[in-house]
């Protein structure tokens, strides 16, 4: 099972995400920022709270998103 291993904000809603599977890129937010729980991402400065907890990324009032769903999305880095 993959893992998050470092997520920090980047641009606009991306993160800046490395998995332990050696994969790294940028995972965007913005698709769900407008649906249910995540629209509290909105707000800048709460977005920026994000921390990696076991095998996801998570904000303070329990919105996340699982590693194998940032594996499927995410946008690879050409390092």
């Amino acid at each position: 099972m993959v893992k998050v291993v470092d997520a920090h904000p980047d641009e606009g809603y991306k993160l800046a995400v490395r998995l332990d599977n050696g994969k790294s890129g940028s995972f965007d937010v913005s698709p769900f920022i407008d649906k249910g729980i995540f629209r509290e991402l909105k707000d800048k400065e709460y977005f920026r709270q994000v921390v990696v907890r076991g095998r996801s990324i998570c904000w303070p009032h329990n919105q996340d998103f699982c590693a194998d769903t940032i594996d499927a999305l995410m946008e690879v880095s050409s390092r």
